[in-house]
């Protein structure tokens, strides 16, 4: 997924009861009804007593008044830009064991002509000594509820990268007499595991998959093969071995969703090794995947544990879901309704693998 859409809150929970529901409208309304979440990008820069934060968000994907408001700063009213400052300056809290640090100056850049988006940069001073950093981020109160932060933390000796999120606000950074930071990855397991159960694309195509049936062993090797496929290109794509349009993998992990389905409402499958597709199609879902990280522009220290702690997330996400929806599967094999609620979830899935994908192919 883009970033626009990267962090698009439709939980697992939600798809899952589509599926169970069975019904068309149910689903379709679901679909057309999910809101649009934002993702900013975050530099923080320590060198002796300062930290230098920088933050880039795009207008596209804020609320309408904010998005002005960064339109309006791109084009050079100085209100806007203060409006936005501001909003850093009030939301961002500093502390040092020798106490807080000061918000002081601060100016903003449009990075690129392309997108309409602002790089806000504010200078804090904080109290000496500096041995741990405390990093507090209220922004979602302003931005909301569906905006994430991607955090880059430098020193002159190393580098660790956060996720910041409504519930993970506060990142605490070890810093040596020298100024080292301390490596870590665990808040971006948490940012994978968030992913996946709100990367409705990504579970309705492993659902789809699974809906139709299967022994134990096959649906082993479906999950397996979408796993194995998908971690391998995103370590490509995050590294920048192989990289793709974003436009280009959105719309085929639509069109993903749509051809699973498809084959689940005829009467014999295309290909009668699932794990197959599941291979295939995983290999284009790991580069959705890797759409956040990649802008984010890790640097290759400690990139490796947090492109490790972010798959060990989803990997976690994604076995949270199959074990949820599993058993109900199971259950309603034994029953009169299976074939009536796989056709009726199946047409559903197409659908909306239709509608993302003439989405994103033409809009």
């Amino acid at each position: 997924m883009s970033t626009q859409r990267w962090r698009r809150r439709w939980h697992g929970s939600v798809a899952v009861a589509c599926l169970g529901i069975g019904s068309l409208a149910a689903c379709a309304s679901i679909a057309a009804a999910h809101t649009g979440g934002s993702t900013g990008y975050a530099s923080v820069l320590v060198s002796g007593n300062t930290v230098r934060y920088s933050l880039t968000l795009s207008a596209a994907a804020l609320s309408p008044e904010l998005g002005d408001e960064i339109r309006l700063a791109r084009a050079g009213r100085a209100a806007s830009r203060e409006k936005l400052l501001g909003l850093i300056r009030a939301k961002l809290k500093l502390r040092t064991a020798g106490g807080g640090c000061e918000a002081g100056p601060g100016f903003v850049e449009s990075p690129s002509l392309e997108v309409e988006s602002v790089t806000l940069v504010v200078d804090f001073v904080c109290a000496l000594p500096m041995r741990e950093l405390v990093i507090r981020d209220d922004i979602f109160d302003v931005l909301g509820p569906d905006h994430h932060t991607l955090a880059k933390i430098e020193s002159p000796r190393a580098t660790e990268q956060f996720a910041f999120a409504p519930d993970a606000r506060e990142a605490r950074v070890t810093l040596g007499d020298d100024g080292e930071v301390g490596r870590g990855s665990v808040s971006f397991f948490l940012l994978g595991v968030h992913h996946i159960l709100s990367g409705y694309d990504h579970l309705l195509f492993l659902l789809g998959l699974i809906l139709r049936g299967g022994r134990m062993l096959s649906l082993f090797k479906i999950i397996t093969a979408f796993t194995v496929a998908h971690s391998v290109t995103l370590a490509l794509a995050v590294l920048d071995v192989v990289v793709l349009p974003d436009r280009l993998v959105e719309a085929v992990i639509a069109l993903s969703i749509a051809l699973v389905a498809a084959d689940n409402l005829s009467p014999r499958p295309a290909v009668p090794r699932r794990w197959v597709v599941s291979f295939l199609f995983g290999l284009v879902h790991g580069f959705g995947f890797s759409a956040g990280l990649r802008e984010l522009g890790l640097p290759r220290q400690g990139l490796v544990l947090s492109l490790l702690g972010f798959n060990l997330g989803v990997e976690a996400g994604q076995a949270l879901v199959i074990a949820l929806v599993l058993p109900g599967l199971v259950l309603l094999r034994q029953t009169r309704w299976e074939a009536r609620m796989v056709a009726s979830s199946s047409l559903a899935i197409l659908v909306i693998g239709l509608v993302l994908f003439v989405e994103r192919i033409f809009l």
